[in-house]
């Protein structure tokens, strides 16, 4: 493979044709890539982290759901001059697109999971409250939207979504003045449930950047992306393609991403009790990860002063051990049991 100085100009990390993701430094760190590894970049958005994988030799296998990013990285994967495959398809998967692009174990996987700011800043696919938009959310561009759950999902269920996955204290409220609402006139624009839940829940004078709605909006989108089961099958599609000594490297932005990440590595490094003098000692599984941040890592002053989006994020990184890999019980791992809808939750 040829340094990345003799390719075409545009691939340097953070140059101007890329934008520069959370964290980037400190990816770099704990992935530590070399010249001819090949690293998984499940969640290609815009390129950030490809592209600085690529500048220090490796090559990539860049994996991303939504069709945009997909089309936006065709300018690169020329310029890559055959070290980036680019993959449609989710991040879940990013075993079989692995092993379907030519490898059957890499030394890297990198996930940032949650929204990217692409998606967030274009008002047509329905992400943020801040912008009219249609109700839409899906990455993928496909499947049941935001609106759908809204107009036909019973109450029960939306208090449940709201509750768990937005972490909404008065999840109740706002479930049952949706359904009020949408007997009269089905929600379709972003605008519309947002200007409600605000007319419910107020502002908070303590919090008053905080929109009330943003619970919500996230609830809406993690169900409609079905974002936590996504990430723990990642995991464990992860475990099973890295090669002894690969790097897993996670950064995730709410609490429930991370609560999954940090399990995940728990359950593989913690030494279970001795048992007792009613039952018998547990045999225990060997680690399949070498838990590298102990604590998460977070983004430096500077970082946040920058990327307003940096503040609420954390880092995680394990490096993969000998041991055969395991099954993983995705709502051991911290998913929530979800009312389902034409494919989503469970």
């Amino acid at each position: 493979m040829m340094a990345l100085g003799s390719k075409a100009s545009g691939l340097e990390a953070g140059g101007p044709e890329r934008h520069v993701p959370v964290l980037l430094e400190e990816v770099l760190q704990w992935l530590d890539p070399k010249p001819g590894e090949v690293i998984v970049d499940g969640t290609f958005g815009a390129g950030g982290y490809s592209t600085a994988l690529l500048g220090k030799g490796a090559k990539v296998v860049g994996i991303d759901r939504d069709p945009d990013a997909i089309a936006g990285g065709q300018d690169l994967v020329q310029k890559a001059q055959g070290d980036l495959i680019l993959v449609p398809g989710q991040f879940a998967d990013l075993e079989t697109h692995a092993r379907a692009s030519g490898f059957d174990g890499v030394d890297g996987v990198v996930l940032d999971l949650g929204v990217s700011s692409m998606q967030l800043d274009q008002a047509e696919r329905g992400f943020s409250f801040l912008r009219d938009g249609p109700l839409d959310m899906r990455m993928e561009q496909s499947g049941p939207s935001a609106a759908d759950v809204v107009n036909n999902l019973p109450v029960r269920d939306l208090i449940r979504i709201i509750g768990l996955l937005g972490e909404e204290k008065r999840a109740t409220s706002v479930a049952h003045a949706i359904d009020k609402a949408r007997q009269e006139k089905p929600f379709s624009r972003t605008v519309e449930l947002a200007n409600l839940i605000e007319k419910v829940l107020g502002r908070s004078p303590k919090k008053a950047q905080i929109h009330p709605a943003t619970r919500t909006f996230q609830a809406l989108r993690i169900y409609v992306n079905g974002e936590l089961h996504q990430a723990a099958k990642a995991l464990a599609g992860a475990e099973r393609i890295l090669k002894p000594g690969g790097r897993l490297v996670l950064v995730s932005f709410h609490s429930l991403e991370d609560r999954i990440v940090k399990r995940f590595f728990q359950d593989r490094t913690r030494t279970r009790g001795g048992g007792s003098r009613h039952m018998p000692e547990e045999d225990v599984p060997p680690a399949t990860f070498e838990n590298l941040t102990r604590k998460a890592v977070e983004a430096r002053s500077e970082e946040t002063g920058a990327n307003p989006r940096a503040r609420s994020a954390k880092l995680r990184a394990g490096r993969r051990t000998d041991a055969p890999a395991r099954d993983l019980d995705i709502h051991a791992a911290g998913v929530p049991k979800l009312a389902a809808y034409h494919g989503l939750g469970g």
